[in-house]
Parts: C-alpha cells; structure tokens; sequence
C-alpha cells in the first residue's frame, strides 16, 4: 500500500488518516504525541476535580448579586409608587425645605429642574416670601409633586 504524498507514515496497524494519538509512539516531527500546535483533545470523565467551571457562570448555590444603583428598569431608577408612577432621584423633603429656607431665590424650583418657576420665584423674591412660604409647604404635604421629568418625588 502506497502513502499519500502530503502524509506522514502511519504505523503499521492504523487505517491512514488517523495519526497518532495515545499511542506512545513519536510522530515525525520528532515530538511526543499531543504535544506541539496540533494538540488531540483528551475526552472521558472529569478527574479528581471535576469539571472546570466555564466562566460567567455563578456557580452552583451561590448568591445572586444584588441589582446595580439604579435597579433593573432604567426608566424608573428608584421604583414605582403604589399607583404605578416612576419615583424621582430627588427629594420632597429637600425640595420643600430649600423652598421654605431659601425660597426667595428659587432654589427650591432650581432643585427639582423647574428652571422658569425658578427664575420668576428670583425676579420677585419668592413673591415677597409668600409664594417660596406657600411653596415649601406644599411641596412637603403633596403626593403628587413631580421633578422636571414627570417623576414623583420621593418622600
């Protein structure tokens, strides 16, 4: 039986094309078999240490991670209220209190992103204070106020 010209001997025993694995003979490169850039994959059962874990994966039994900073829905960050609406990063207890203290330059607005109340509570300094005053309690007892976004402020 006559080789192929681009293949190296076979052993004697072998059907041509299988090469050389497990056989403990050298191949005719000169190295060990398995060893060099064409590698036989080893397949059976997992020794001692059982299977390598693939990584990405938790492994079994173990914690699930506790969600990122702003939660799973990117549209409502902090949750929803009872009702269904988005609640907002900011505070209606900072916003009422910078309205009450601060009011009559329109900190309070600035704060929640109502910049046009804000620049009208500037111009008439709160409305004599009676409108930063009356402001800052509203925006304290409401449940409905909301951030320039149309977010519910948090309590």
């Amino acid at each position: 039986m006559t080789q192929p010209p681009n293949q190296p001997p076979q052993p004697p025993n072998q059907p041509p094309g299988y090469g050389y694995p497990n056989s403990g003979e050298q191949n005719p490169y000169g190295a060990a078999p398995g060893a060099g850039p064409y590698q036989q994959p080893q397949y059976g059962y997992p020794q001692a240490g059982g299977y390598q874990q693939a990584g990405g994966y938790p492994p079994p039994g173990g914690a699930v991670p506790p969600p990122g900073p702003y939660g799973a829905d990117p549209n409502a960050p902090y949750g929803y209220d009872p009702y269904g609406r988005p609640y907002s990063d900011k505070s209606k207890i900072v916003a009422g209190v910078l309205s009450i203290f601060l009011g009559y330059l329109g900190i309070g607005r600035f704060y929640l992103g109502h910049v046009g109340l804000g620049i009208a509570q500037l111009l008439t300094c709160g409305g004599l204070g009676i409108w930063s005053l009356i402001d800052g309690i509203v925006l304290l007892t409401s449940n409905n106020t909301t951030d320039s976004n149309g977010r519910i402020l948090r309590g």
